[in-house]
């Protein structure tokens, strides 16, 4: 019997975003196109930051001299200088690198943490589960932008260098997000220990910590990869906040953009507008990207979001595959597509 068509697509189509890519149709395609480009330009900018900068985030002379506090966006500074005389095109670029930094040190640390956790309280239950929901309700009650003020009060007195800003702002997203990943992951297990191939696991001798690894929790991580897209959001915001209230990173030790708001502040009055306009809109590019992409994921993970093309139930939901290949005994009906499966 050959093959079904599906299993014949190449391995790159079946990756993750690359499959809900071509599921999406409309609308939802562009704001998914829209998000996965505005975040593949970050992570590039961000990687390749001392390749695309003209001068170095705390430089303050070029070959001609200094280069003038405030100056307008010329040949020489494409998006002028700020209040410090530092170019704001450098620091734009070199701030985009440590927004990926602190993505990736507090989304990380706080999935495997809360994974963890809510593996754990999932498989066993009983009083470990109780206790473990309630720390996690409580914790996910303190505002996170409060939390990473304390922390980093406490980690570096206010004055971040470049990894204790970052250490500061991680951490207190860290344990802001493990609540949401501990009770997704919760929610999985408890529903996923109940099937018949965990029965039949546990009927042959496998252990408990077999079954938690092999069986339970690689199947109950699917929806992680959504909440991480709105979380780094949520990241970057919490690090331009820090920045912004002045307990961020000083701008000899690194670029931050919060910072740079927060010294731009005084030249909005004076009619200097370039100081502040082009780090503002980094974050709000950057922020909108990474949602744009979790909430498009979202929608295509739930067969109840997706959006109908010509009103037709995609075929998807139904476990049709409608390729060249199909076979047409199984192609979808006017009673099917309207009213669902009989």
């Amino acid at each position: 019997m050959a093959a079904p068509a599906s299993s014949r697509r190449p391995l790159w189509s079946r990756l993750p975003v690359i499959a809900q890519l071509r599921q999406s149709v409309g609308l939802q395609r562009g704001m998914l196109v829209t998000g996965l480009v505005l975040t593949a330009i970050f992570v590039l900018t961000a990687v390749f930051a001392p390749l695309l900068a003209p001068y170095g985030f705390a430089q303050l002379r070029g070959p001609d001299g200094p280069f003038g506090a405030q100056q307008p966006p010329s040949a020489e500074h494409w998006l002028g200088t700020t209040q410090g005389g530092y170019d704001v095109l450098s620091r734009l670029i070199w701030g985009s690198r440590t927004a990926l930094l602190v993505i990736i040190v507090a989304v990380i640390a706080s999935l495997l943490i809360g994974v963890a956790l809510g593996l754990i309280a999932g498989y066993f239950g009983g009083w470990l589960d109780r206790v473990l929901v309630v720390v996690a309700d409580a914790i996910y009650a303190f505002p996170s932008l409060l939390l990473a003020i304390v922390l980093a009060i406490v980690i570096s007195g206010g004055q971040s260098s470049l990894w204790g800003g970052i250490l500061a702002a991680a951490l207190s997203i860290t344990v802001i997000f493990i609540p949401q990943y501990l009770r997704v992951t919760r929610a999985e297990v408890i529903r996923i220990k109940s099937e018949a191939f965990v029965e039949s696991a546990r009927v042959i001798g496998a252990g408990h910590v077999r079954i938690m690894t092999r069986h339970v929790l690689r199947n109950s991580t699917r929806t992680l990869p959504l909440i991480l897209t709105l979380n780094a959001s949520e990241a970057i915001l919490t690090l331009a906040g820090l920045g912004f209230l002045g307990f961020g990173i000083e701008p000899s030790a690194a670029a931050e953009w919060g910072y740079d708001l927060n010294k731009a502040m005084s030249d909005v009055t004076s009619g200097i507008w370039w100081t502040s306009v082009f780090p503002g809109t980094a974050i709000v590019l950057v922020v909108l990207g990474l949602t744009l992409v979790g909430e498009s994921l979202n929608d295509l993970a739930d067969p109840r979001l997706r959006k109908r093309a010509a009103g037709a139930e995609p075929v998807e939901d139904l476990g049709v595959d409608a390729g060249p290949d199909a076979d047409p005994a199984m192609a979808t009906t006017p009673e099917t597509t309207k009213e669902g499966v009989r």
